[in-house]
């Protein structure tokens, strides 16, 4: 309190000079018409420019909760897609029919951690085995193919995406309608290299690159991204294709992990089919 009557008796006079101020400018306000306008049009000028300003801020600050709202309805959506269940006819696809079985449904997440600079990159997410999460579901982006889940905790996970060395992930050129694997090579988080599609296809540049459906994690078509350059080894048979990825892994904010509810099955299945091949 000493502080206070201190200061004011320091600064008194700029105090009185400031209350003298605003009592001409009330004065001029309500005794003069012309001046009073002009001193009213400033002040909601003023008070215009401090609301927009504020306003701008709090609709940057209400962005992530929209934009978590939006991931969580647009899960909703995907898992509703044809592409995410299994017809046992021919019949009409409708959502609710018993017909269908659902194979895939999306939970989304946040990425809170991320590199892609270098040759073996990790993304983790914040959700975890408590949220559903379990290891080899895939991830993916609203522009494509992200990656796969590797390790969990209760409350998160970590993904290995496209932009490392162990990966693999069966794709298709649409166009042509044939497979290969998308690898990582290292070098621009931009690019990586199809291989295994004979040399027999003619290709094109910006044919476009889907997930192919034949592993047991990502659901068919996924977007992977588009051909941008096209090599051949002499003798070899095969291109090597350089391919500009449609995710853009630097700005990862929003994922979605997929879960395929018929993984366990398809992964026993074929266990059991190659012992059965081996005691032959």
């Amino acid at each position: 309190m000493e502080a206070l009557f201190a200061f004011i008796k320091r600064y008194n006079y700029v105090f009185v000079f400031l209350l003298l101020e605003i009592f001409s400018i009330v004065f001029i306000t309500q005794n003069s018409n012309y001046q009073g306008s002009k001193i009213v049009q400033a002040g909601n000028a003023v008070a215009g420019r401090c609301y927009g300003t504020m306003s701008l801020i709090r609709d940057y600050f209400g962005l992530r909760k929209e934009n978590e709202r939006l991931a969580a309805e647009n899960a909703e959506l995907r898992a509703r897609l044809e592409s995410s269940y299994i017809s046992y006819n021919l019949r009409e696809f409708v959502h609710e029919d018993t017909v269908y079985k659902q194979r895939y449904s999306y939970t989304e997440a946040r990425v809170v951690k991320n590199s892609w600079n270098q040759t073996n990159n990790y993304i983790m997410i914040n959700k975890g085995r408590l949220q559903g999460v379990h290891l080899d579901q895939a991830v993916i982006s609203p522009q494509g193919i992200v990656g796969v889940v590797v390790n969990t905790t209760d409350n998160f996970a970590t993904v290995m995406p496209v932009l490392h060395s162990n990966s693999r992930n069966s794709v298709r050129i649409n166009r042509i309608n044939t497979n290969g694997s998308l690898l990582w090579r290292g070098g621009d988080f931009r690019y990586a290299t199809l291989v295994d599609i004979p040399t027999t296809h003619t290709l094109k540049t910006n044919d476009t690159i889907v997930t192919s459906g034949m592993a047991n994690d990502f659901p068919e078509g996924v977007m992977v991204g588009f051909v941008d350059k096209v090599m051949t080894e002499r003798g070899s048979g095969f291109y090597t294709i350089k391919v500009r990825l449609a995710t853009e892994f630097n700005k990862l904010d929003h994922v979605y992990i997929i879960d395929n509810r018929f993984k366990a099955e398809q992964d026993s299945l074929m266990a059991r089919t190659k012992k059965d091949d081996v005691q032959k």
